[in-house]
């Protein structure tokens, strides 16, 4: 028997977000072009030659991030930076999608990282939520 090879695939997204940190003064609110990449990982078998099912992880990233947050503030959008808890900083919008998409994997389908990008200069990565 031929042993599997653990392997992982990075599926890039994109939406435009706006978004504003208080600052004492009136917040201003201003937007992005985030770039989302997520990397799912599993071990290939003869019965499983692919990581994971793209529609099926496309479906997920559509339906549960990008047309939910497309075009939103997403200081409104997102419970924990609407309620003023957390600042809505690119690294908590990735653990935000983090804890969003792990639970919606296949169970087999390993969620190994999470990246967003504010700008071409500008990124979080999340590797996992504690």
């Amino acid at each position: 028997m031929t042993k599997g090879a653990r392997c992982s695939l990075t599926r890039a997204i994109a939406l435009h977000a706006r978004h504003r940190y208080p600052h004492g003064g009136p917040p201003e609110d201003h937007g992005h072009l985030y770039r989302i990449e997520v990397t799912v990982r599993a071990t290939l078998a003869a019965t499983q030659p692919v990581v994971v099912d793209l529609a099926r992880l496309d479906a997920i990233l559509a339906q549960h991030v990008a047309h939910r947050l497309g075009g939103s503030d997403l200081n409104a959008a997102i419970p924990e930076f609407a309620s003023g808890a957390q600042l809505p900083t690119c690294e908590a919008f990735a653990a935000w999608c983090w804890r969003t998409i792990a639970d919606r994997l296949p169970p087999d389908i390993e969620l190994e990282r999470v990246r967003v990008a504010e700008d071409a200069t500008l990124w979080a990565d999340c590797t996992g939520v504690v």
